[in-house]
């Protein structure tokens, strides 16, 4: 049985904080050994990387040849092709307007101050393959790069004994990516940031999703390359839901969520206990009917909980405190709810308004903060792939003028030094 909560039992709030902290400790706990394998890989490139391949995913190859890729793609059915090719163009169009200016203006003083945005070198996407591949990764996490100027972008896109994924490929191929290692976990991430004989050139960042092993070694590694502003580890959903919803339609979509992993969190939050046992006996007859019925039940009854909160205002806080990756608002009144959300990643309004939607060809972007994370950082756009550079000329009349009052702070705060480089330069003979 899927866990229950009730908003009136008097230790909801420690419970829920339990269920939440509790998930945390099993992605961390599943990272232990993340230092380990970084300084292996460091030490003997290649021949590390090669070691942890064969022992995770039988794979014995780092970078797949031009022949290889081409080889797979002419594998590819045209329907999905097709789809590849709707998801990518309804992509790069939302992405094309979070384009952002630059500043520059001119003060009385005659200073100029500007602010660029400046596209970041060489860029690093992983893509989780092995047991499944996403090609709507490789477009959610290529596309802005292509936006923003990205001169080299390169995939890290992990295959089962070798065998390249079509899709996955094709949807490479349509990013203009042609640096491409079928390697993953933590191995593959410290390549890319060290360098190896196979993966000659180091890369200035590191975004997209995996498990909780990647975004572990993501995290130690930086410092030594960026990593996007938040924790794309394993995946969320939190629904909210009325007796007007429909119990089979909400229970797929939980079902959805947990099929990604097992430690996949799908949280359920209605006014009506009714409706939330019709959801919970909807589970159950639909997991019998799913390919990977056994991951999402896992998911289900170990990351995943029902929640009954007889209020908005009770609702909304709850949400705030979870941060969701992705939330569901499957209620009639959502408008009177969500200008009240600040924590989540994405946020789908109505009935027909479904988080796996989100994840393929509507457009916005599917590599979002997990793990409470959206309390702080947002998903990925076209921002994640600049870095920004402030520029500055002050006049003569500039420097005289605001002068004096930096080199009042600079004395107040005991840097003589910096108060020197500014009076030796408005100083009169």
């Amino acid at each position: 049985m899927i866990k229950f909560l009730d908003i009136k039992k008097n230790n909801f709030d420690f419970t829920l904080k339990k269920f939440l902290l509790n998930r945390k400790n099993k992605i961390k706990s599943e990272s232990l050994n993340i230092t380990k394998i970084i300084k292996d890989v460091k030490k003997n490139g290649d021949k590390a990387i090669l070691k942890y391949e064969k022992k995770y995913s039988a794979n014995r190859t780092i970078a797949p040849s031009p022949k290889m890729i081409n080889k797979a793609i002419l594998l590819l059915d045209p329907k999905v092709k097709k789809a590849i090719d709707i998801a990518f163009n309804r992509i790069y169009k939302f992405h094309s307007k979070q384009k952002i200016k630059n500043i520059s203006y001119i003060d009385k003083l005659n200073n100029k101050l500007e602010y660029k945005y400046i596209p970041i070198e060489s860029v690093c996407i992983y893509v989780p393959g092995s047991l499944v591949s996403y090609p709507s990764t490789v477009l959610h996490n290529a596309v802005p790069a292509l936006i923003a100027g990205v001169k080299r972008i390169v995939m890290l896109n992990p295959s089962k004994n070798g065998k390249l994924n079509p899709a996955v490929m094709y949807a490479a191929r349509k990013c203009k990516i042609s640096e491409i290692y079928s390697i993953g976990g933590p191995a593959a991430i410290a390549g890319i940031v060290y360098g190896t004989k196979k993966i000659k050139k180091p890369v200035d960042k590191i975004i997209g999703p995996g498990s909780s092993h990647v975004a572990a070694a993501k995290k130690e590694m930086y410092g030594e390359v960026g990593i996007e502003s938040m924790t794309a580890g394993p995946s969320e959903v939190t629904i909210v839901c009325d007796k007007f919803s429909n119990s089979e339609w909400i229970a797929s979509d939980l079902i959805a969520q947990a099929e990604h992993d097992s430690l996949a969190q799908c949280i359920l939050i209605s006014k009506d206990k009714k409706f939330i046992k019709k959801v919970q006996d909807s589970i159950s007859s639909q997991l019998k009917e799913l390919p990977r019925s056994s991951i999402a039940k896992k998911s289900l009854l170990t990351n995943g909980i029902l929640i009954y909160i007889n209020s908005n205002n009770k609702i909304i806080e709850v949400i705030n405190k979870i941060a969701p990756e992705h939330l569901e608002l499957n209620i009639r009144d959502y408008k009177k709810v969500v200008n009240h959300i600040r924590n989540a990643g994405s946020i789908c309004m109505g009935k027909y308004a479904v988080m796996a939607m989100t994840d393929y060809n509507v457009g916005t972007n599917h590599v979002l903060p997990t793990n409470s994370s959206a309390r702080y950082s947002s998903g990925i756009s076209v921002n994640e792939f600049y870095k920004r550079i402030s520029y500055v000329n002050l006049s003569k009349r500039g420097i005289e003028t605001l002068g004096p009052s930096a080199i009042t702070l600079a004395n107040f705060e005991n840097l003589k030094g910096h108060a020197k480089s500014v009076e030796i330069r408005i100083r009169r003979k």
